[in-house]
């Protein structure tokens, strides 16, 4: 028998290795609403019988693999059957060129992942490249459930890509299971401007969300005033600085969309990046927090590679202007795991989001 490490939790047979103490047996749980995970425990519990002393078993590949394939069929579909909403919706952002992509061509839009990439939490992801043709996907929750709150999501990339499941469309059913309607943004990739404000584009296209959600809301049976914007890594600073710097108009009116305020009601920020100037130890020039900035959530590990100045510094200036912020550090945990649970405590973000989401009336009903 040998103790599991952390390692364990980043093999692509992570999920397949069980611990046979009841209470571990939640390493096999899904991202699922609360009363499902709890089913879904009792059900491993009784599959598996359980040791008092909680050793580890490596069980054979093909029990693994039936084990495996048991768990999700059975188990998993029902209950995302149970949560899921109509369709998604796909909308293009802008009704001609987005701004400043005159003359711009690029490749086709394609997934760029690569074989020998990385996993996360034992999984690849797809990392959505050339995007020239900004659009929203929207995600709306079964329509007994919906609370009228809306979340707009920034995948992260680096501006170079877009991590679309991991940090998109994985979100938008969490956040479907908790009654949000949620609003994947497919901003512009890569950044046109990589030197300088590689940002422009991004913020472009997440002011123009903001507000397109905004003028249909009524349309849509969305609340206007419970708008958010949630973001990852470069989809953290995408959101970020649209959340502080909405008093400019970012690009020319195009429609009567535009007419509305680009204001989000709220920002959720996770490894947020960018909003750190290495050199000044301080946030950036243009990171100004205005007297009526919204309410702030921020999720960082101390260890990731992304500074966690990007949330300290942010969170420090927010404290000045007497903005609320929801500020969770983690000593480790590294960058870019979305949604995907492993053994690292920085992954329990979600319940954390969720925590403050329903202390903060969002999940409330309208």
């Amino acid at each position: 028998m040998r103790t599991p490490t952390n390692r364990d939790t980043h093999r692509p047979d992570a999920l397949l290795n069980v611990f046979i103490h009841p209470v571990e047996s939640r390493r096999l749980r899904l991202d699922l609403p609360s009363s499902a995970r709890s089913y879904l425990d009792r059900r491993i519990a009784a599959l598996i019988r359980p040791h008092p002393a909680g050793i580890f078993l490596p069980m054979p590949t093909a029990m693994r693999l039936r084990l495996r394939t048991f768990l999700h069929v059975c188990l998993t579909l029902p209950f995302a059957a149970a949560v899921a909403g109509p369709p998604a919706e796909t909308l293009r952002l802008w009704p001609g060129t987005p701004p400043g992509d005159e003359g711009v061509v690029l490749p086709p839009e394609a997934d760029l992942t690569k074989p020998e990439d990385p996993l996360i939490a034992g999984q690849r992801i797809v990392k959505l490249g050339n995007v020239s043709t900004p659009t929203i996907e929207i995600h709306r929750p079964p329509a007994d459930k919906a609370n009228g709150t809306t979340v707009i999501v920034c995948p992260g990339g680096g501006h170079h890509i877009l991590a679309w499941d991991l940090e998109g469309t994985e979100v938008a059913a969490w956040l479907n299971s908790l009654g949000v309607t949620a609003v994947v943004l497919k901003y512009r990739v890569p950044s046109r401007t990589r030197e300088t404000r590689r940002w422009q584009a991004a913020v472009q296209d997440a002011q123009r969300a903001v507000r397109l959600v905004r003028a249909q809301a009524q349309a849509w049976r969305l609340d206007p005033q419970r708008i958010g914007l949630l973001g990852f890594s470069a989809g953290g600073e995408t959101a970020a600085l649209a959340s502080l710097l909405y008093e400019t108009n970012h690009y020319e009116p195009t429609d009567e969309a535009d007419r509305v305020s680009a204001r989000p009601d709220f920002a959720l920020l996770i490894y947020s990046g960018g909003l750190y100037d290495a050199e000044r130890k301080a946030l950036p020039g243009h990171v100004v927090v205005p007297d009526d900035a919204p309410p702030f959530f921020f999720a960082h590990a101390w260890d990731d590679r992304v500074s966690v100045q990007n949330a300290l510094l942010l969170g420090s200036a927010l404290k000045e202007k007497g903005i609320s912020a929801s500020l969770h550090l983690y000593p480790t945990g590294g960058h870019g795991y979305g949604l995907r649970r492993t053994q690292e405590p920085v992954t329990t973000w979600p319940a954390r989001a969720e925590e403050w989401l329903r202390h903060t009336g969002l999940l409330g009903s309208r």
